[in-house]
């Protein structure tokens, strides 16, 4: 089976090109509120975002004890040379999140996970759920009561077989 690892600083690039794999998979009926190309793949004044989210992301990274982990596999085959950034099948990225206790999460703490993603390639191996697993004993091992995501239709299936349920939600967004 695939070996997954926790992501380091030189994966940052390439959690970021995942993420945007993700973007696009999720909105590629049009639903996105950015731009597409005719292919339906991000244009660049789409993607400008990514230079800064990767030096956040590495520095999140760099903390092995904050409230930030992200797992990755390996694309078969890439070399891991150590200072290069290895192409990536698979990631899931997660954080802890604390919450004033309640009944069943006195500690109140909750894990989230987004950034859920396969690169168009490598999919149906198992990566996602190998990482989601790994992921999951993360949440646990830090005392998470509760974990929360947001899924796509198509990967549904996978999170109901992890033993996630779909949950009446009133939330509500502001846009800073």
């Amino acid at each position: 089976m695939s070996v997954v690892r926790r992501a380091t600083q030189e994966d940052a690039e390439e959690l970021i090109r995942l993420r945007q794999v993700m973007i696009d998979s999720m909105f590629a009926n049009g639903s996105a509120s950015t731009s597409r190309s005719a292919s339906g793949s991000a244009s660049a004044s789409d993607i400008g975002w990514h230079t800064e989210a990767i030096s956040t992301v590495r520095a999140k990274l760099a903390d092995l004890e904050g409230d930030f982990a992200a797992f990755v596999v390996d694309q078969p085959g890439q070399p891991g040379q150590p200072g290069q950034s290895r192409k990536l099948a698979a990631l899931v990225v997660g954080t802890l999140d604390y919450r004033i206790g309640r009944e069943g999460n006195p500690q109140g703490v909750n894990g989230s996970v987004f950034s859920v993603a396969t690169d168009p390639g490598q999919r149906r191996r198992g990566y996602a759920r190998a990482c989601m697993e790994v992921l999951l004993d993360w949440f646990r091992e830090r005392g998470a009561k509760s974990v929360d995501l947001n899924a796509s239709a198509e990967a549904e299936p996978l999170y109901a077989s992890l033993g996630f349920a779909r949950k009446h939600d009133p939330s509500m967004r502001l846009n800073l």
